[in-house]
């Protein structure tokens, strides 16, 4: 384990950054809502086109990081995070359309990268741990923005917040060129980048049913975790009375829940060597969540609602390193890095289409919280579908079937 704590804290930090750059702007949506004149509800749509655009970025993520690196794809994507906060700063929504692009383009590769680095170096018996370490780099990222933007909202306004994040993407681009040599050290210079790099990677994961599986639970599963970290300070503040730090505070509860959620399930799939029933579990007890969110009142103490952001966030948020693992330990054999391009394909739809159809249900005359327990229906049986798979897969191990194939 020692020998995975370079890699595992470079990659980590780059996620932390990448997620907060990206959790910025839900994370002080009313303010820029009144400042700027714009709907609150629109922040769906701003997360939709930051997601539409990284699907497109990670399904074409393999061939640039095979020709350029993971590191140096990474630095490429700090900058392009730091690029679209800049833009969002103007204010005025075609900007934040741009800004959102160059968001998108700047999220979608670290993860394909980060596995790139981390398959090298990590045993398999600790991939869903390590793997979760490394994912808990996007929740502690939400949770900076959703306790550090406030703050410098109320410092000096939210296009101070915004850039202010921008300038710690760019910091950290700086920084990583000190571990570039030693985890660059596999590029292919006269590899060739093209449009057949994005359909080989759709194609593993077509061709292979267990990360056809995967992709398609992770797409309802995104979707839910993307509904959580968007709307939960609106819905708080407008729906429960909370202040902008106070409700802040409460994205930072969810996210920080979902640190611990993402080491305990990696470890607990380690243990149990059972990744489809771990994350099974994860789809009932987010849906459990949803419905506890939904049924929130004003009138109750502060707890509750800190209780039940905490448990939304272990589970819509904690799942992601069990699959992330799981898609590495089920791709054909030196293709991990195409497998998670593809893989994140669809779990970018997911998030692609959440939180438009939750906007869309508050615009349309419905409440957030309305919105919040439509979301246990879908996940509450996706729980139970993997469930069953798990079953089945468990018997067949037992009856001498493989379930499993190396990395």
């Amino acid at each position: 384990m020692r020998k995975n704590i370079l890699p595992l804290g470079a990659t980590l930090a780059f996620q932390a950054l990448v997620s907060m750059a990206v959790l910025t702007i839900p994370a002080i949506a009313p303010a820029i809502s009144v400042d700027a004149d714009i709907p609150a509800g629109y922040v769906g749509l701003f997360i939709a086109v930051v997601y539409g655009a990284s699907m497109a970025s990670s399904v074409a993520s393999g061939d640039l990081i095979r020709k350029l690196g993971a590191v140096r794809v990474t630095q490429v994507c700090l900058i392009l995070c730091a690029a679209g906060l800049g833009l969002s700063a103007v204010g005025t929504v075609p900007w934040f359309v741009a800004g959102a692009v160059l968001l998108g383009a700047g999220y979608g590769p670290v993860t394909p990268a980060s596995s790139h680095v981390l398959v090298k170096t990590t045993p398999r018996h600790l991939m869903s741990l390590v793997f979760s370490l490394k994912q808990t780099g996007v929740p502690l990222g939400g949770a900076m923005a959703g306790v550090l933007a406030p703050l410098l909202v109320l410092a000096g306004g939210w296009r101070l917040a915004v850039l202010a994040v921008g300038a710690g993407c760019l910091a950290v681009c700086a920084l990583a060129q000190s571990v570039r040599s030693q985890f660059d050290d596999d590029i292919d210079p006269l590899w060739r980048v093209s449009a057949g790099g994005v359909m080989r990677s759709l194609n593993i994961v077509a061709s292979e049913p267990a990360l056809r599986r995967l992709a398609a639970s992770s797409f309802l599963f995104s979707a839910v975790q993307l509904c959580l970290v968007t709307f939960l300070v609106t819905y708080l503040t407008r729906g429960q009375g909370m202040t902008l730090v106070q409700a802040g505070l409460m994205l930072a509860v969810a996210q920080t829940a979902g640190i611990v959620g993402r080491v305990v399930w990696g470890a607990l799939a380690d243990k149990c060597g059972r990744p489809l029933l771990v994350l099974a579990g994860l789809g009932v007890g987010m849906g459990l969540a949803a419905l506890a969110m939904a049924l929130l009142s004003p009138s109750w103490p502060q707890v509750i609602t800190a209780t039940a952001s905490a448990l939304f966030g272990a589970t819509a948020i904690g799942w992601n390193g069990v699959y992330l693992a799981e898609v590495a330990r089920q791709a054909p054999v030196g293709q991990a890095v195409e497998a998670t391009g593809g893989a994140l394909f669809f779990t970018f739809f997911g998030v692609l289409v959440g939180p438009p159809l939750f906007a869309l249900v508050v615009e349309n005359g419905g409440s957030y919280a309305l919105a919040f327990g439509l979301l246990a229906v879908p996940t509450l049986a996706t729980g139970a579908i993997l469930l069953a798979q798990d079953l089945r897969a468990t018997r067949s191990a037992g009856s001498g079937g493989k379930t499993d194939r190396g990395v």
